[in-house]
This record gives structure tokens, sequence and C-alpha cells, in this order.
């Protein structure tokens, strides 16, 4: 067994310690609308949402970020129905800070729509699909949005885009974690 006060273990331990902290986490922030914030769309943009989460491919851990003058406006998540009827009462989660973030934290198809009266009927309402593959607004369906949607930069810093389908570049936190292990029990004589 390694002799736990040595400097040698104590050095691969810090070695692999700053490894596993090195390991890359690939969730990201998504301003919702990009330049076009949340509010409600304009008439020479009505489908801002739709075309915005049909541009979009969600995965755990990802957030939403929902950017709004907080005296003018809010956030609501609320059910299927509610978002086809514009429902607002019973919503099941309320935001009105006007920096307002929701997480992803399970699969499903999830509706937020703007909490304060009549924005809903004039379309400032999103519906993210999450974990199957695809996210667009069933109320105009993919067949009504053009081929590419334009991308748009941001004026409140950078929103990383999605990562491509590549392999990831970062090792997987278990496999750092085993060749530490591994080197560890080498230089102590154990292997």
């Amino acid at each position: 067994m390694a002799n736990l006060r040595s400097s040698r273990f104590q050095l691969l331990l810090v070695l692999q310690v700053l490894m596993l902290i090195q390991s890359k986490v690939l969730c990201y922030q998504y301003k919702v609308g990009d330049l076009d914030a949340w509010g409600i769309p304009t008439s020479t943009n009505p489908q801002v949402y739709t075309k915005w989460s049909k541009t979009h491919e969600f995965k755990m851990g990802d957030s939403l970020l929902f950017l709004y003058p907080p005296s003018q406006d809010s956030v609501v998540q609320v059910t299927a129905q509610a978002y086809a009827s514009c429902n607002l009462k019973d919503p099941i989660l309320y935001m009105n800070n006007g920096n307002s973030l929701f997480n992803f934290t399970s699969l499903g198809d999830f509706y937020f729509t703007s909490g304060e009266p009549g924005h809903c009927q004039k379309n400032q309402k999103l519906h993210i699909s999450f974990g199957n593959g695809s996210a667009y607004s069933p109320s105009y369906g993919p067949s009504a949005l053009p081929d590419s949607a334009p991308s748009y930069p941001t004026v409140f810093g950078t929103i990383p885009a999605p990562p491509s389908s590549a392999p990831s570049q970062s090792f997987p936190v278990l496999m750092v974690a085993v060749i530490g292990f591994v080197v560890c029990s080498l230089l102590s004589g154990n292997l």
C-alpha cells in the first residue's frame, strides 16, 4: 500500500484532482429570442419564438434565460392545454424578475407564455420539446418555417452554440479517475 504521507503520492493526488476539475461540462444557457428577447412579437416577425426554438437543440442541464423589463412583463410555465388556450390561471411556474432562468432537469414538453393579459394571444409564447431531438412549436408546425432561420448576435454577450454531434474532446470523469488510480498504483509499486 502506498504511503499516504509521501510527497510523491500527495502530488499525484493533487494532479488527479486537477484533472477531474478540468473535465468539461457541456451545458449551455440560451437567451430566449436572441436579440428579440422576451416580448410581444412584432408584425414583421410574428413567429419569432417558433423560429427560435426550431433552431436550437436542448439537452439536460441547459437553461433558458428570459430577459424583459420586470415592471412590464413576466414568464409563466403552463400545461399544454393552458398554452393552447392562453389560460394563465394556475401556472406551473411564475417568474417576474426580468432575468428569469429556467433549467432543464427532465425530459418532456415545456410550455411558456407571458404572464401579462393579452400577450399570449399576441404569440408571446414558447414551446420546447426536449428529449426527442426536435424543438418546435406545434401551433405553426415545422413546415411553416423556412429551411434555415437567421442567426443573430446578442448584445448581452455571447450565447454558446449547441455542441456539434462530433465526439467530445474531453475525457469522461470516470476515465480520468481510472487513469489517475493506475498511475498512483504504478508509482507506489502496487501494480
